[in-house]
């Protein structure tokens, strides 16, 4: 059995215990201490390499080491680190190259300027475990897919008013557990999760407050991230080693193309820089990149990784 350390951390609670079982997979967790109560962000360890913040960056977060590696883009020579998280799980980036990292089990989303080593923001997200995120291009309103609650199990979708305050808080009645989130161009928001087993997708249109669920032609078994690519809706199957392309029409998602990440290992978040896709190979403890939409062969790997789950890119500006 392949042991991961992502979504079903949810062995923190004895009601969750049910999805790691559907899944097959025993996910290690971290203590109750650290699940609880956790210091402000200790930047010891965290490092920057000069002239770091004039180049293009891609992030990655790599949980068991609870760092966030940085690289330069695209040549993926090592620039830096971000120390000190507990679970350190998502990653998006707003327009301005602020990168965002939820850190699940500390139950705070850091905000670092594109370069920097001490966070400008934290926010707060009580009582859940923030995984997956993404910034509406049009409002720099902030989505955090909450996976869970600790302690009374299913998660939801918090969204905080221009990355500030305290979050509005939605939920849908097809999804338990949330996983990732991305919004379109004109600021559509879809997330995806599970319930029961089942893989789900809900799109929370723009300016709406209520959750409509979104029936896909393609069965995904293990939702990955989601990504606007520009053109369509990108939803990734990480058991499957591929990236599907959705148009959305209503309450509907037809597949109107699939992209395959050979050579990939558990590839569970990725980031669509235009032609290029970038995805974490969790079991393959490395960052590849593909050419995006076409897949096939990676053309690039990052290797030396412990276990990576995200990745994003900062533009430097």
């Amino acid at each position: 059995m392949r042991t991961i350390v992502v979504v079903r951390m949810l062995s923190l609670c004895a009601s969750l215990c049910a999805l790691a079982a559907c899944n097959s997979r025993a996910l290690p967790s971290l203590g109750p201490d650290e699940s609880a109560e956790t210091p402000a962000f200790d930047r010891h360890g965290s490092w920057m390499g000069s002239g770091s913040a004039g180049k293009d960056l891609l992030y990655v977060s790599d949980v068991r080491t609870r760092e966030v590696k940085i690289y330069s883009y695209p040549s993926g020579a090592p620039q830096g680190m971000l120390a000190g998280f507990s679970e350190p799980w998502g990653l998006c980036v707003d327009r301005a190259g602020n990168v965002f990292v939820t850190d699940l089990t500390a139950m705070r989303i850091f905000e670092f300027a594109h370069g920097a080593t001490k966070p400008s923001a934290i926010l707060k997200d009580p009582g859940e475990q923030p995984g997956g995120c993404a910034v509406d291009p049009t409002t720099g309103n902030l989505a955090v897919a909450n996976v869970s609650t600790p302690y009374s199990g299913g998660g939801d979708l918090a969204i905080y008013r221009h990355a500030r305050g305290k979050p509005r808080m939605h939920k849908d009645r097809s999804i338990l557990y949330y996983e990732f989130c991305g919004y379109d161009s004109l600021g559509n928001l879809y997330v995806d999760g599970v319930k029961g087993g089942a893989v789900a997708l809900a799109e929370l249109p723009h300016g709406h407050t209520s959750l409509t669920n979104i029936a896909l032609d393609q069965s995904i078994r293990f939702a990955g991230a989601v990504q606007w690519d520009g053109s369509a809706l990108a939803l990734g199957d990480y058991e499957s080693n591929a990236i599907y392309r959705f148009k959305i029409t209503g309450s509907r998602g037809t597949k109107i193309g699939e992209t395959h990440l050979k050579g990939a290992s558990f590839p569970i978040g990725f980031w669509i820089a235009g032609s290029t896709v970038i995805a974490a190979n969790n079991d393959g403890h490395s960052v590849m990149y593909w050419k995006y939409p076409a897949g096939g062969p990676h053309t690039k790997a990052i290797v030396g990784l412990d276990s990576p789950l995200n990745a994003a890119v900062s533009l430097r500006k």
